[in-house]
């Protein structure tokens, strides 16, 4: 027992120390490109490996409702042809050193990534065809045909599943005309009328130097990072800072069912929610957590699935944005309980909004959140995800080191006011598919 007792004090204390360690180890460093991009780096040679993440304000919110699935297509066809080398050739270039090139894309951003050694021989080459990729990128007529063909194919799949018909009503409900409702893969009819010169405008719009944000972390030096990032933005377009995003209006209340021969009923409600640097990010953070972001503890699963059964699973979360992202509330349910567990989980969160959580339940979340931060910066490719979030938002450069101090410090009296002046639950939209059938 007594050496068990060791272990936990051990293992608290180390909760206690790494954060400091990791941050006292890893500063962000932070500058402009001779083209205006702006870097962010961390330092770190701990492996022999170098992380390179460019991004662009190009994400789905910056496509039209004729054009939808523009941005979309556009980063995936990035490293499908360009400066004269093929998709094979640049495939083969990366695969020969070990190197792998990704893409991240939602409504705000399109960012690219490469993960290579560190190594002089194995970074030139990645690095060399990564700049090329961003930089000299060819839509090839033939290429973007045959990716529409494969991207129709999966919309039609997409749209005959619950889930998917459940999400598009929602989004379409929640957001109205304001560019967070269109779908970040387009529709049908959009994607086919895309031409090449649509890509190569918006590639000259979007991609430009003054507004790509550059993460680098890994086995370089401050020298070495400065250069790549002059590599990887020298021959971008150059380009007027994009547009503003509307604000983001309260809906219209409703509540839509949708007829589906699936045995299960799909659940979603949704109403605005946060914005990336919004001054109730972390009160909404952790009352959301006890509400229904903290899997088995949470009020939801606690009340839907252990207490009645009404639900094999259910959860709420935020997605913070440039705008006003979306709070979501998602369960699923057997067809003839599916208004049973609509109007419960309404009055569940009724009951949240006005009373808020009690202290044990604040003590406990803020506990799990803070006890868990460690392994959500446990790998550099985690951290990267970060960095990247940082220097595209505009946050501090301390985020990640404020983060457990700022979760540590908020109060149940914080959570009630933040959900009460921002959540309004008669006010939620939601989508039932797969209805209970009228007899």
């Amino acid at each position: 027992m007594h050496m068990m007792h060791l272990m936990r004090f051990i293992f608290v204390l180390l909760l206690g120390i790494y954060p400091q360690w990791v941050f006292a180890a890893l500063p962000i460093q932070h500058w402009q490109t001779s083209s205006g991009a702006n870097v962010y780096f961390i330092e770190s040679h701990d492996l022999p490996i170098l992380d390179v993440s460019v991004d662009f304000t190009a994400g789905s919110s910056t496509d039209t409702p004729d054009k939808s699935g523009r941005a979309a297509m556009t980063l995936h066809l990035l490293n499908q042809g360009a400066g004269g080398l093929s998709e094979d050739q640049i495939a083969k270039a990366i695969a020969d050193v070990g190197a792998r090139i990704g893409a991240h894309f939602d409504e705000d951003r399109a960012g690219i990534t490469l993960r290579t050694l560190s190594s002089p021989r194995e970074r030139k080459q990645a690095l060399d065809i990564f700049a090329t990729v961003i930089q000299q990128p060819e839509f090839a007529a033939n290429v973007l045909e045959r990716e529409k063909a494969r991207a129709i194919a999966g919309l039609q799949e997409a749209d005959t599943k619950p889930a998917t018909i459940a999400d598009r009503a929602l989004m379409k409900m929640l957001y109205g005309s304001h560019p967070y409702g269109l779908r970040g893969s387009g529709e049908v009819d959009s994607v086919r009328a895309l031409r090449r010169e649509d890509l190569m405008d918006f590639y000259r719009s979007r991609y430009t130097a003054g507004e790509a944000v550059i993460s680098i972390m890994g086995d370089v030096s401050r020298a070495e990072a400065a250069a790549i990032a002059e590599s990887l933005t020298k021959d971008l377009p150059q380009g007027k800072p994009a547009d503003a995003l509307p604000a983001v209006a309260a809906p219209v209340a409703e509540t839509r069912r949708i007829a589906h021969p699936a045995t299960q009923s799909h659940i979603v409600l949704a109403y605005p929610g946060l914005q990336r640097d919004d001054p109730d990010y972390f009160p909404l953070l952790v009352g959301n957590y006890i509400l229904g972001g903290g899997g088995f503890t949470s009020r939801l699963m606690e009340e839907i699935r252990q207490k009645r059964g009404l639900a094999y699973s259910v959860h709420s979360h935020f997605s913070p944005l440039e705008k006003k992202g979306p709070f979501e509330i998602g369960l699923q349910t057997q067809k003839e309980q599916s208004e049973e567990a609509l109007a419960l989980t309404r009055k569940i969160l009724s009951d949240f909004v006005a009373d808020g959580p009690t202290e044990k339940e604040l003590a406990a979340a803020k506990q799990n959140i803070i006890g868990s931060f460690p392994l959500r910066i446990d790998s550099n490719k985690k951290i990267m995800g970060y960095l990247a979030l940082i220097g595209f938002y505009d946050l501090p450069l301390t985020y990640l080191e404020d983060y457990v101090k700022a979760v540590d410090k908020v109060t149940v009296a914080q959570i009630r006011d933040a959900f009460q002046r921002r959540i309004n639950p008669d006010g939620m939209v939601a989508v039932v598919v797969g209805a209970k059938e009228e007899k």
